[in-house]
């Protein structure tokens, strides 16, 4: 009999993921559980989406439990999707599940799970990752029906995060910061594609000119750097304009933290104009 796989993510940090995987394995002892990460920024809904986004197509068809909950023990649901890649996906209704539903082929189903026989006995108000999300995913795991872990909901309804875009104009591409991964790499929204509209052609070493709008209060920053292929393209410590994994316009320094060189953050304005 093939290990059922459970996916596992969470702004937890070190010890309260050990407490859900207990949970679930008591429930479903033979079960694969992946921790993809316990490190997402905390209360970070859009930083935990996209993590999701980037791990989950490459992991086995399975049961994916993610939590970043700042709104844990409000009216917000918890939630089930079925994705027609024939996933299940299983958290809170706050935006979290669904880029990376939509990125497994899109949601086939929705449920709000209300089955208290699916849960632990006692449910606090502030550790639903434990009491509620934990065992109805390995419940799940271990083959009960999707469809029993309660009523429908309209898809249409659920909460979606806002999915910033870039604004192309002549000579320039207007974008924002939307992630600061561990090294320091910031990625922008857009893709190659769009800079190339508003600048022309990226060829590897042509200059380009970032601007910064202020952080917190703080001055605009001017970085001075280059469109290049990738790190080692560049000399060591220096910055670079580049394409990463998931094809999306990157920032960052050849072995340094440009986000912490420059004080950057998520959400700040960017102009990426010639060099």
């Amino acid at each position: 009999m093939v290990r059922p796989v459970i996916t596992f993510l969470t702004d937890f940090g070190p010890s309260a993921p050990a407490v859900c995987r207990g949970v679930m394995f008591g429930i479903a002892p033979d079960a694969n559980i992946i921790d993809v990460s316990h490190q997402v920024p905390r209360y970070s809904i859009s930083d935990g989406a996209r993590t999701l986004v980037f791990a989950l197509p490459y992991m086995p068809v399975g049961v994916h439990v993610a939590v970043v909950d700042p709104g844990v023990g409000t009216d917000r649901l918890p939630l089930a999707l079925r994705t027609r890649r024939g996933d299940v996906m299983i958290g809170p209704d706050n935006g979290l599940l669904i880029p990376a539903a939509e990125a497994l082929g899109g949601i086939a189903e929705a449920r709000s799970i209300e089955n208290r026989d699916l849960m632990l006995p006692v449910i606090s108000s502030s550790f639903h990752g434990r009491d509620i999300f934990s065992p109805v995913a390995a419940h799940v795991a271990m083959g009960v029906l999707f469809e029993s872990v309660g009523p429908v909901v309209d898809v249409d309804r659920l909460v979606r995060l806002p999915q910033p875009k870039p604004t192309v104009r002549e000579g320039v591409l207007e974008t924002v910061i939307v992630g600061v991964m561990s090294f320091g790499n910031v990625t922008f929204a857009g893709v190659p594609a769009d800079l190339e509209k508003a600048i022309g052609k990226l060829e590897p070493g042509r200059p380009l000119l970032l601007e910064f709008g202020g952080s917190n209060g703080g001055p605009n920053t001017r970085e001075r750097t280059t469109w290049a292929e990738t790190f080692g393209r560049v000399p060591l410590g220096a910055s670079l304009v580049m394409a990463d994994s998931q094809g999306t316009l990157s920032f960052a320094d050849n072995q340094g933290n440009a986000a912490g060189r420059l004080g950057l953050s998520v959400d700040q304005p960017v102009r990426i104009l010639p060099g």
